[in-house]
């Protein structure tokens, strides 16, 4: 039976746009699949970016990101296309993200929008005297080469921030780096270096200027064919480098020739209305189902990104607790979703010991109405066995009573 109906406008079963939604992010193919290097850049371009966060409680979010859909990936390679081919870069986009370097001419108007804004933003923050650094730094690079903020700024005063306590020349080197003087070149440990970004990002990529007109054109409609159906807003925050105004006028002028409104189905039962593609809903029929073996997902994961879009289609309500008081957490510091087939059955808290050699098992919580079978925990423990092997860990070690009721 079609799960798309024939009803005007075009409504998508709930299961049909999970479907089409979980294919748009890598998560319908084979995570068995064998993973080349050339692979891994398809992935991420198919992605559009991956999200970079220092949290290392198993592994950094973009690993973990890049291992859910292929347990053959390991972050050698991912090191590899950034540092030495530079076939990726690291930039903004709703947040530090790694991103395919051809998708570089379109940073070009975040670049120059950044200016002012970044400016005026960190006057009052009360950062004061880093527009003063711009030249002394950019001199520095240019002479010594790849620098990092502990380079820079002896002696200088650090502004009382809180986690953004940077000195001037930090708080420049940010600035220079989020306007497009300067590029990450690579990180020590976690910790940026910078360089010029002639010397990073090839020529054939900063030749080429898209004015706003196309660099609209390429984030609404690039966001559109990677979420499969959308909102002008959904859209306008993708890539958070057009305005929702932008994307609002966008979605006006293409709707009724490369856009069609659309009813999607929610997991609650509701209707919400979209924005689609023409063929959508061939693009539904032809998505495959997603693999039935269940895979633990990082909070950064781009298909869960959207907490609102992630309650409307799989009816999983989610949100990371690191900035949770510990006594007013329901779940945990860092707590990870796990998806079985199309559905989001629950969230696991573990933990690497690296000093152990262990994966440290705390808690399980499924969601209502999914029981914990033998057969839902035997998939559970091949994943979690995986994720042993991939962060190098001896055992996977499970507290007791960590099957817990749902929350």
């Amino acid at each position: 039976m079609s799960s798309v109906s024939t009803n005007s406008p075009l409504r998508l079963s709930n299961q049909a746009a999970r479907r089409l939604f979980l294919e748009r992010h890598g998560l319908a193919d084979d995570p068995s699949r064998r993973l080349s290097k050339a692979d891994l850049q398809m992935l991420i371009e198919r992605l559009g970016f991956v999200q970079v966060d220092s949290i290392n409680t198993v592994a950094r979010a973009h690993d973990m990101i890049l291992f859910s859909r292929r347990q053959c990936y390991r972050p050698k390679q991912l090191k590899a296309l950034l540092e030495k081919e530079r076939s990726l870069f690291e930039h903004w986009t709703h947040d530090a993200s790694i991103i395919p370097a051809c998708y570089y001419p379109y940073w070009q108007m975040r670049f120059s929008r950044s200016q002012e804004r970044l400016k005026q933003r960190w006057r009052e923050w009360r950062r004061q005297g880093f527009e003063e650094k711009f030249d002394e730094i950019l001199a520095h690079i240019r002479q010594h080469g790849p620098a990092m903020s502990r380079d820079m700024g002896e002696g200088e005063k650090k502004n009382n921030g809180g986690w953004w306590d940077w000195h001037p020349s930090k708080t420049a080197l940010e600035y220079l780096w989020r306007t497009g003087q300067l590029a990450v070149c690579g990180r020590e440990g976690f910790q940026k270096v910078y360089d010029l970004s002639e010397r990073v990002i090839a020529e054939e990529h900063r030749a080429h200027l898209p004015g706003e007109a196309a660099t609209i054109d390429w984030a609404c409609s690039g966001a559109l064919d990677r979420l499969g159906f959308a909102t002008s807003g959904e859209m306008a925050s993708f890539w958070d480098g057009v305005t929702s105004a932008e994307a609002k006028s966008w979605c006006a002028e293409k709707l009724g020739n490369e856009l069609i409104e659309v009813e999607i189905e929610t997991a609650d039962g509701k209707v919400h209305r979209v924005l689609a593609r023409p063929d959508v809903g061939e693009q539904a029929e032809a998505a495959v189902e997603a693999p039935a073996r269940i895979r633990a997902l990082s909070p950064f994961d781009p298909a869960i990104r959207d907490r609102k879009r992630t309650e409307r289609l799989f009816g999983f309500n989610y949100r990371i607790e690191v900035f949770v008081p510990a006594p007013k957490r329901t779940y945990g510091y860092y707590v990870f979703p796990l998806l079985e087939g199309d559905r989001l059955i629950g969230r696991i808290d573990m933990k690497c010991r690296r000093d152990a050699g262990i994966l440290d098992v705390s808690a399980l919580w499924l969601e209502p109405k999914v029981r914990p079978g033998r057969g839902r925990l035997q998939r559970l423990e091949a994943e979690l066995d995986r994720v042993r092997r991939f962060i190098g860990c001896e055992r996977v070690v499970f507290a007791d009573g960590w099957v817990r009721e749902s929350v």
